[in-house]
């Protein structure tokens, strides 16, 4: 072999020791490590709905007169969470209404799907002279549909004004209890007891309780519907 021949043979064999050098690093770099498993992340489990208490109303469930925060349905809310009843109580009052007024938008009550009503209707059918067996059908038609699908209810007790004679006055609040007997839910007597004629306790229509008179009627309730919404 001459010299020219000789050491290119060299040169070659170097080039592959070279190259073999490099591929054993690369593996013994690369080659062992293994693919770590994915990092499990913690999972952001949702936490489960509260049951939903719509309150079912007119001004004076709306709160005319007084902050959102200031009517009764935020504050029973507030009272029931301090309770450890984690209840959400939707506020769905709407003033001027009458029980003919809260049977027709029955069916957008249902669409926030509660788990309780707390109805508290009548009030203006009373302050308008309304036929006490009008307001008595309206009650029962919407207790019933409440109670076919199995949706817990409370009925408010109302008053109708003296002004409209002895006869009528015990009519209409006879309509109240004889609801609540004939489907079996509880009765809060009377929604206004010791707010109602209470100067103190109203804004200065005397009709409607201004945020010490709410707190006053959730006071008067608070028992009640504690007690309904744990059976």
């Amino acid at each position: 072999m001459d010299q020219f021949a000789f050491q290119n043979s060299c040169r070659t064999t170097g080039d592959r020791v070279k190259n073999l050098i490099a591929v054993l690093v690369i593996f013994l770099l690369f080659g062992c490590q293994t693919t770590p498993p994915p990092q499990s992340t913690p999972s952001s489990t949702p936490k489960a709905a509260r049951p939903v208490l719509v309150a079912v109303g007119d001004s004076l469930t709306e709160g005319l007169g007084v902050q959102p925060e200031e009517a009764y349905p935020a504050q029973l809310q507030a009272r029931l969470s301090e309770a450890g009843l984690e209840w959400e109580v939707i506020n769905s009052g709407v003033s001027g209404e009458t029980s003919s007024g809260a049977l027709t938008r029955l069916d957008w009550v249902l669409k926030t799907k509660p788990d309780a009503v707390l109805l508290i209707t009548g009030a203006n059918d009373g302050l308008r002279g309304l036929d006490p067996e009008l307001t008595r059908q309206n009650l029962d038609a919407i207790v019933s549909e409440l109670k076919s699908q199995n949706i817990k209810v409370m009925l408010g007790g109302m008053k109708a004004p003296p002004n409209l004679g002895d006869d009528y006055t015990s009519q209409f609040e006879s309509i109240y209890p004889a609801v609540a007997e004939k489907h079996g839910v509880p009765l809060i007597p009377f929604f206004l007891e010791g707010v109602a004629k209470a100067p103190e306790l109203n804004l200065e229509d005397g009709k409607h309780p201004n945020p010490e008179g709410y707190a006053v009627i959730v006071q008067n309730i608070l028992e009640p519907v504690k007690v309904w919404l744990k059976n």
